[in-house]
């Protein structure tokens, strides 16, 4: 080669703008959330989490109306789930609750946080399992509790208690065995309904009590939002070991039928 000839440059690759910046929106949403429980205005924090829910739930489908999807959008939305549903639900439960606990002696303390910590954890290896699983699992179904149904589930039950005046260190027990049954389901395997297989493309045609359903759901959200959300995601909770366990009982009474 020439020492004349010219060198080649590197080429960087840049990344999509549109999608990046709804999952950048649902990251700020969950560390805001952090901030506000810190500063003591919890009912803010939880408003905060379901604010990054919904950035959540566009930005796939941002990237995928534009065509604008990559494996860089893919881990950015990992992380930034990761700070706004298993990091911030977590500090939000232990600033509002779970450090309560420290006055029942050093060991419940440290049951608090540790509790919290679950949570988190949990949520971190729901994320690591779904990113392994992408391409191989069922699509209309979860393995395990996704983790912004568990931050709902939690930051529904802070919400509704923010709201009615009861304070987080009357609860702290029973917040410390939510975060963690909430945690533990996260890494379960029961199966969880994914709503991916639901009508939402605009040629999909669905029943006309689906529109009367919807306008009854939303006037139930405008009059008490929290409690609404609470009942909401706790059925949702309750459903993966119904269904699961459902599922199995009726497979094994085929079985012996067949038999």
């Amino acid at each position: 080669m020439s020492d004349s000839a010219p060198a080649r440059t590197p080429r960087h690759r840049g990344i999509y703008l549109l999608p990046n910046l709804f999952t950048t929106g649902a990251m700020f949403a969950g560390y805001y959330a952090i901030v506000a429980s810190i500063g003591g205005r919890y009912a803010d924090a939880a408003i905060a989490v379901f604010v990054a829910a919904l950035l959540d739930g566009l930005d796939g489908r941002v990237a995928r109306l534009t065509g604008t999807q990559s494996e860089f959008g893919v881990q950015y939305d990992s992380l930034s789930d990761l700070v706004s549903f298993g990091l911030a639900p977590s500090l939000v439960m232990y600033t509002w609750s779970l450090s309560a606990l420290k006055e029942f002696g050093p060991l419940w303390g440290k049951a608090g946080w540790a509790a919290a910590f679950v949570y988190a954890a949990c949520a971190a290896l729901r994320l690591a399992r779904f990113n392994t699983q992408v391409g191989v699992i069922d699509k209309r179904y979860f393995q395990g509790l996704a983790s912004p149904a568990g931050a709902a589930v939690c930051m529904s039950y802070v919400w509704s208690m923010d709201k009615f005046g009861i304070g987080g260190a009357d609860l702290c027990f029973v917040t410390l065995v939510l975060a963690v049954v909430v945690g533990l389901l996260m890494v379960s395997r029961f199966r969880y309904y994914s709503f991916k297989s639901l009508p939402m493309g605009d040629r999909d045609r669905v029943p006309f009590w689906w529109v009367v359903a919807a306008v009854l759901l939303l006037v139930l959200l405008a009059l008490d939002t929290a409690r609404v959300l609470f009942v909401g995601s706790s059925l949702y909770l309750l459903s993966g070991p119904v269904m699961t366990l459902w599922g199995r009982a009726t497979h094994r009474r085929a079985r012996r039928g067949a038999a």
